[in-house]
C-alpha cells in the first residue's frame, strides 16, 4: 500500500470527509484491521481564504507548494488538495514536488464520463463557478459540456459555502436553496451536477434529488485509494 498525502484544512470539515472515506476505502478493500496509509498537512484556511478574497493566487501556491513538499518529505507518494477551489494553482504545486498529484477534475470527470454524462451542472465557490481552471479542464481535456448558475444564484451559493458550511453550520434553508439551482441547472440541460466544492456534500445528497449529483470529495478519496492499493502505479 503506498501513502497517500493530504493538503487539508481548506476547510477542515471537508478534510475529515477525505480522512473517512479514504480510510473506509482501504477498509472495504482489504478487510480486517487495515486502514489507509496517510500523511496530512492542515492549513490555516483563515489565511487562505484572505488570499483568496485579494485574489493573491501566488502566495497561495507558494503556501501550498511548501505543504506539498513537507507532505512529500513524510513520505507520500501521491499528493491530493483536499478542495477545488484551489486547484487553480494545481499546475504549480505538480511543478514543485516530484510525486504525481491526484487532480480532482480529473477524477471527476472521468467517473462522469464512465457513467456516460456528457453535459453537467458546476457548483463550487465563486471562483470555481466562474473562473476557467476547473470548467475548462472538463470542457478542453474531456469534451463535456458545462453549466453554471447564473449570477445571483452563484453568489447564493459561494455565501453559503463561507459562511455556513466551512463553520459547519447546516442550514434547511440553505439546502432548499441548493436543491432549487440544481433544478434550474437540470432544466439548462445537464444531465448530473457536480458539487465541486468539498463542503457541498455536507448539505445537499443524492437521497435529496434523483438528479444525478457527484459528489468530488468521495470521488477524490475514492480515487485515492485506488491509486494506492494499485500494483503497477
Amino acid at each position: 500500500m503506498k501513502t497517500i498525502g493530504l493538503l487539508g484544512g481548506m476547510s477542515w470539515e471537508s478534510t475529515v470527509s477525505y480522512y473517512q472515506a479514504i480510510n473506509q476505502g482501504v477498509k472495504a478493500r482489504l478487510g480486517g484491521l487495515h486502514s489507509a496509509k496517510i500523511c496530512l498537512y492542515s492549513v490555516d484556511f483563515d489565511e487562505i481564504e484572505k488570499l483568496q478574497r485579494l485574489g493573491n493566487w501566488q502566495q497561495t501556491a507558494v503556501m501550498l507548494s511548501q505543504a506539498a513538499q513537507s507532505v512529500e518529505k513524510g513520505g507520500a507518494d501521491v499528493i491530493l488538495i483536499c478542495t477545488n477551489t484551489m486547484h487553480k494553482v494545481a499546475d504549480e504545486v505538480q511543478s514543485n514536488i516530484s510525486v504525481p498529484l491526484l487532480h480532482i477534475a480529473d477524477a471527476t470527470a472521468e467517473k462522469l464520463l464512465a457513467d456516460g454524462f456528457t453535459k453537467v451542472g458546476l457548483l463550487g465557490t465563486r471562483f470555481t463557478m466562474e473562473q476557467n481552471f476547473y470548467k475548462g479542464r472538463l470542457t478542453e481535456e474531456y469534451g463535456m459540456g458545462v453549466v453554471v448558475p447564473n449570477e445571483d444564484d452563484q453568489t447564493i451559493v459561494h455565501d453559503v459555502i463561507y459562511n455556513e458550511l466551512c463553520l459547519g453550520i447546516i442550514n434547511k434553508g440553505s439546502k432548499k436553496r441548493y436543491l432549487e439551482i440544481v433544478d434550474k441547472l437540470h432544466q439548462q440541460g445537464a444531465q448530473a451536477v457536480i458539487l465541486g466544492c468539498t463542503e457541498i456534500a455536507l448539505l445537499i445528497q443524492q437521497k435529496d434529488t434523483e438528479i444525478p449529483l457527484y459528489d468530488t470529495t468521495e470521488i477524490h478519496a475514492n480515487a485515492a485509494v485506488e491509486w494506492a492499493l494499485a500494483s503497477d502505479k
